[in-house]
């Protein structure tokens, strides 16, 4: 089959050449030819605009920062829409707000171009591994014809819904582990400030109703002081932005999201954007150093 891929970044280059090695050919887009190189040895063509990956691709899936990057891509001038042959299916893998998801896949579908929102949980590793968790949103009868190529990319897909739907649930995934990794943060610094061996905590705390997978693997990163981005905290910052601006529209009161956000919002004005949502760890000590 041919595929389109835009956004070849730490998330979008494995998930590529994990349809490419399935016998794939790519059709490839990316505004800096060094997101080009790693495709050399597989069976992919390199275009001059997302419009000629739309001419040649039967699907094309798009990984990029935010919003206006996928009406970009998907809208714009020399966009996909500009090039799209009748029965395309555009798969957008990035995480944006739920109704600029539902504004773009309408305004595909007035082009008839079918749509699918499928962002991911996983980070860099889950990519690398195909062990990605999708959610998606849009028609089933789309999704069933874009299932087999998810279950190249990832261990858990789920159809969540109708457009949208799959950025609803990437919403609440980034609830559940923003907050989740600042309670072991928190946790991790009152047993250090309090002298106790915080490995020893994490390991009692793993046998209890206080086990997560986010005190298991970032707990364990924690540790090892591994600050090396898998998901860097500006990305988590967006997600939770995101999370707020839906809050607002709907009038939802989001306590502990609300924290969290604020908390990543002081992590990259620290300047810590580029390093690893775990960071959460060193601002609380930096805010708790008795230096101060």
């Amino acid at each position: 089959m041919d595929i389109g891929f835009i956004g070849l970044g730490l998330m979008g280059r494995p998930l590529a050449l994990h349809l490419a090695r399935a016998g794939h050919t790519l059709h490839l887009w990316a505004r800096r030819p060094a997101s080009l190189e790693p495709f050399k040895d597989v069976d992919a063509r390199c275009h001059v605009s997302a419009a000629a990956v739309a001419k040649h691709a039967e699907i094309v899936f798009t990984m990029v920062a935010d919003a206006p990057d996928v009406r970009a891509v998907c809208l714009g001038a020399d966009g996909i829409a500009a090039g799209a042959r009748k029965g395309l299916i555009v798969v957008d893998m990035s995480t944006i707000n739920p109704n600029a998801a539902r504004e773009i896949g309408a305004a595909l579908a007035e082009r008839g171009i079918d749509f699918l929102d499928a962002p991911v949980s996983g980070g860099e590793v889950g990519a690398i591994n195909a062990s990605l968790t999708i959610m998606v949103g849009g028609r089933p009868e789309v999704f069933a014809k874009v299932q087999p190529l998810f279950e190249k990319m990832g261990k858990s897909v789920t159809l969540i819904g109708a457009s949208g739907a799959g950025q609803v649930a990437k919403a609440c995934n980034q609830i559940l582990t923003g907050v989740g990794v600042l309670a072991v943060a928190e946790a991790f610094n009152f047993a250090a400030r309090n002298g106790v061996d915080v490995a020893k905590v994490r390991e009692a705390l793993l046998g209890g109703f206080a086990y997560s997978r986010i005190l298991e693997n970032h707990g364990q990163r924690m540790l090892d002081r591994d600050f090396k981005p898998g998901f860097k905290a500006w990305m988590h910052q967006k997600d939770l932005r995101i999370v707020m601006e839906e809050a607002h529209r709907l009038g939802l009161m989001l306590p502990a999201a609300a924290a969290t956000a604020q908390l990543f919002n002081a992590i990259v004005g620290s300047g810590m954007g580029e390093e690893d949502s775990i960071a959460a760890l060193k601002l609380l000590e930096k805010l708790s150093s008795a230096d101060q």
